[in-house]
């Protein structure tokens, strides 16, 4: 698992902003979102992908323990996966030009809708009543990427729990998006797998700071069930 670092300081400036140092603790479960990130045959260490993340099958653990606390709570959970299609090449055509000709050509083959890269990682406990979206760019939530916006708006959702591969790129792209969308936005740190800690860590202390709230999926499970204890003893 990734080393986790959050200086005292990053935590003193937020806490100095916020007047406390979890600002989304007061989350709804039933208003909550679990959004599983590119955990993809694509993005693991096997034959099939392009992008290859070496921690990535070490969070599934912790996603799949998280995904059940949301269901049991109230909550829905959604599973995002990245397609290439023809129609990419065209209207996302500058991002493939970043990246050498093999590179762009592997990424494509690997992320074809149907294929074995495109499939989730069969260690996902991913379950029938769970919700699929299909996603065009880093973010899962920018302007025709998907229509994930559309599907949490109709479901009644305002928090967010991202987690997923890679920690920096689409995971933090969604998160950023999310926040701006005025969706609230939990970075679950240990549900969340980049190639190295320095980058993982950049990514949660950038978000701690600006854009949401950074939890472990124990403190997460726990607050989910204190908060649906809460609610339910009210009704």
């Amino acid at each position: 698992m990734h080393k986790i670092d959050i200086p005292q300081s990053v935590i003193d400036r937020v806490i100095k902003r916020r007047g406390k140092e979890h600002i989304h603790d007061d989350l709804i479960p039933s208003k909550t979102a679990l959004i599983v990130i590119d955990m993809q045959n694509a993005f693991m260490p096997l034959p099939v992908a392009h992008a290859p993340c070496q921690m990535a099958p070490k969070i599934v653990p912790a996603i799949n323990k998280l995904a059940q606390a949301v269901r049991e709570t109230g909550g829905i959970v959604v599973w995002i996966q990245t397609a290439c299609t023809a129609g990419d090449k065209i209207t996302w055509s500058n991002a493939h030009k970043m990246v050498t000709h093999e590179r762009a050509l592997m990424r494509f083959s690997a992320l074809e809708r149907g294929s074995e890269g495109y499939a989730l990682w069969p260690e996902m406990d991913a379950k029938p009543e769970d919700l699929y979206v299909e996603k065009h760019r880093f973010s899962a939530f920018i302007h025709n990427s998907s229509d994930l916006d559309a599907i949490l708006r109709e479901q009644g959702v305002d928090t967010v729990l991202i987690t997923g591969t890679v920690t920096n790129v689409c995971c933090e792209s969604s998160a950023r998006d999310a926040m701006m969308m005025n969706y609230k936005v939990v970075m679950v740190s240990d549900g969340n797998a980049a190639d190295n800690d320095d980058e993982h860590n950049a990514t949660l202390r950038s978000i701690y700071l600006t854009f949401g709230d950074v939890m472990d999926t124990a403190m997460l499970v726990d607050l989910l069930k204190q908060r649906s204890n809460i609610r339910t003893a009210a009704e």
